[in-house]
């Protein structure tokens, strides 16, 4: 999950709100004001007076070639260490990842904050911001915070539709007003999800529910930050999960309520290459699939032959975490 610090210096207080509107994760501050900013909202300060101290809890590195990696991996053991470099290229964020040293890239502009989050092979997960006004920044952060990331979605053949009697299912109740062709992954296996429409559209039977997602039954799993997954029965409110939309634009929503109930389900299969994949989901017309232009398409019309958008990945997951083992769920 990204993690977003921005460094107002010298204080700015219209600097702080849209910091703070703007879902940043931290503020950087001069000594003095840390507590005129906890007023404003909850958010973890960097100041001589605030959460976390310059110097102390977080230090700065001036970066200058691959030599310096190694002291650099020992420092971010202990502290939080931010990256100072002027030309992105001669960075070796790769390399620290790889060795293990959790870095925060200090970047001056929002095409700086791509560079690092994303267009290298890897990027660090961690920016300090320094904005050069309120506009930059507001623009900044709804850009940064609009695409968390890009999920590859494939199309998936289905191959047969069946009911399988009662179980307990789990709507998922977002703090994210969803719209068409947006949901969440869901699936028996975790390494192959289906792309679960969220409840945004119209029928003749209940109002739309757009930050819903009738998820699937209690074992099923979700895709969440940091490249994890969960069952859906852990997920409780105030957790994160990934919402990603047909493209594959993915972003991180808040659950506000879970909500499990006894309802009918059926078996979806679906072939994907020369694979077998499948999730359970409520047998209601109100659940829908996404189709690979974007549209929901309820579970109770689909037939085999029909396309579907799902994420598969090769390899398992161990407790959510992925894991370069060959695992057989079926």
């Amino acid at each position: 999950m990204r993690k977003i610090w921005v460094k107002v210096d010298p204080y700015n207080k219209g600097m702080v709100t849209t910091a703070l509107e703007g879902g940043a994760d931290g503020i950087m501050l001069p000594p003095g004001y840390s507590e005129k900013v906890k007023e404003l909202g909850r958010i973890e300060t960097i100041a001589k007076d605030g959460d976390l101290k310059p110097g102390e809890d977080v230090v700065f590195f001036t970066i200058t070639g691959g030599e310096d990696e190694e002291e650099i991996v020992k420092l971010s053991q202990s502290k939080r260490v931010v990256l100072e470099c002027s030309d992105w290229t001669i960075i070796p964020l790769e390399n620290l990842i790889a060795k293990g040293a959790d870095v925060i890239a200090q970047v001056q502009n929002f095409e700086d904050a791509q560079t690092a989050f994303g267009i290298l092979e890897k990027g660090v997960s961690h920016i300090l911001f320094q904005p050069g006004d309120v506009l930059e920044l507001k623009k900044a952060l709804s850009l940064l915070r609009s695409k968390e990331n890009i999920t590859e979605l494939e199309k998936a053949e289905i191959t047969e539709i069946r009911p399988v009697g009662m179980g307990d299912r789990i709507c998922v109740d977002t703090c994210t007003s969803m719209n068409e062709g947006e949901g969440m992954l869901v699936g028996n296996s975790s390494n192959a999800l289906f792309l679960v429409h969220s409840e945004s559209v119209s029928n003749p039977y209940v109002a739309p529910r757009p930050f819903r997602v009738n998820a699937g039954p209690v074992h099923a799993y979700t895709r969440v930050p940091g490249g994890k997954t969960r069952y859906l029965s852990e997920l409780s409110a105030g957790d994160p999960v990934h919402i990603v939309d047909f493209k594959g634009n993915t972003t991180v929503g808040t659950v506000g309520r879970l909500k499990m109930e006894k309802r009918p389900l059926m078996l979806v299969k679906a072939a994907y290459g020369d694979k077998e994949i499948t999730t359970i989901l409520q047998n209601a017309e109100t659940i829908r699939l996404t189709n690979p232009e974007g549209k929901p398409v309820s579970v109770v019309s689909l037939k085999p032959g029909d396309k579907v958008l799902v994420a598969c990945e090769e390899g398992g997951r161990h407790f959510g975490h992925k894991i370069d083992e060959t695992i057989t769920e079926k």
